[in-house]
């Protein structure tokens, strides 16, 4: 019975010794892991802001957005054929061939909008990890006086509008009550863009003549479209299919 007693103590034993160098061997990959996991939550994707047909504005959310994210570029504002749908189209291409360390994701606003999908549907968008596009105005309606009328934005390449799935993940983040754009027409827009569709409320176009500088929500839809972005990349590997974010 002794021997019996020891025989199994040995085992037990030799399964807790088995069990310890198993742990041992697996704690620093796991932990590996962790920390690529971690520092992948915290790295910025390289940021590319897409403002509308304006000049610089200090306040404006995008601006502001720019100077926080690190290594974050805009594209630069014309100085002539500002109402071009070409030269602004050319600009957004110029600038997503800079060379960056990694997938960009857009962030546009207003006619930076439609600057993107114009230049999607051309068939672009193999650099691009994902797009936030907030406060798309709505260029098929009469937008209010003092803006370009349909006349102009026809004769200038913008309309029609694109309706064909952008070749990347997307979040249109959309006001209830923008000058610019009605909220089901621009909810028309993301379901044929394939975007995700975000209510902002009553926010007007978003910007500093709404009343609003800051807001810190784009910083949360940069990251999260950027770890869409990273998985996209990842599911296009041989035997994955393409995802997005829901």
């Amino acid at each position: 019975m002794r021997r019996t007693n020891v025989g199994r103590t040995n085992v037990r034993r030799t399964t807790v010794n088995r069990t310890a160098e198993t742990r041992t061997a697996e704690t620093p990959a796991t932990e590996n892991r962790t920390a690529e996991t971690r520092t992948a939550e915290t790295r910025w994707p390289s940021v590319l802001i897409v403002p509308g047909m304006r000049d610089h504005v200090p306040d404006h959310w995008q601006t502001l957005l720019a100077e926080r994210i690190p290594g974050a570029r805009t594209v630069p504002p014309l100085t002539r054929d500002r109402l071009s749908r070409a030269a602004q189209v050319a600009a957004l291409d110029a600038a997503v061939a800079e060379p960056v360390p990694s997938p960009v994701v857009l962030v546009a606003h207003s006619a930076g909008v439609m600057t993107t999908v114009h230049w999607a549907a051309r068939g672009n968008g193999n650099r691009v990890a994902g797009a936030l596009l907030a406060a798309p105005p709505d260029f098929e309606t009469p937008l209010p006086e003092g803006y370009p009328g349909p006349g102009a934005l026809r004769d200038h390449g913008w309309l029609p509008t694109p309706r064909v799935p952008l070749p990347f993940p997307s979040i249109v983040a959309a006001s209830t009550d923008d000058p610019l754009a009605g909220f089901g027409r621009v909810a028309d827009l993301a379901r044929a863009w394939g975007s995700r569709l975000v209510d902002l409320g009553p926010v007007g176009h978003l910007n500093p003549a709404a009343g609003y500088g800051a807001w810190p929500r784009a910083e949360e839809f940069v990251r999260e479209l950027g770890r869409a972005g990273s998985r996209e990349a990842g599911a296009t590997a041989p035997g994955h299919a393409p995802r997005h974010p829901s």
